[in-house]
């Protein structure tokens, strides 16, 4: 298999209209290539909930600084962490039909 070093880097396509909304998360450089799930806690997004795992991204290190993109979020409230099983250490609201943002908190 061929190293894509270029992989990350290029735009990110976001799915989002009516209830769905996209989430962009600043994350410490050192989290570059954990994943990151967002665990729904709230509203919609619980209520539509059905599979076995939470949504999940890779934490991606581009120009601007890490960052993990979620493209299509259902709207609600959801916890984020670091998979498999690091407790929450975010709690973000998506809203449908736009990009929320959030800043992961620093370590210590």
């Amino acid at each position: 298999m061929e190293d894509n070093s270029h992989a990350g880097q290029g735009p990110v396509v976001l799915d989002i209209g009516g209830d769905v909304g996209a989430l962009i998360v600043r994350m410490p450089a050192e989290l570059a290539g954990a994943e990151i799930e967002a665990r729904p806690v709230a509203g919609p997004a619980l209520d539509g909930y059905a599979g076995p795992h939470p949504p999940h991204v890779g934490v991606l290190a581009r120009r601007g600084g890490s960052v993990a993109v979620f493209g299509e979020l259902q709207d609600g409230e959801y916890e984020l962490n670091v998979r498999p099983d690091e407790p929450a250490r975010l709690r973000v609201l998506v809203r449908g039909g736009e990009v929320s943002t959030a800043v992961w908190p620093e370590s210590g």
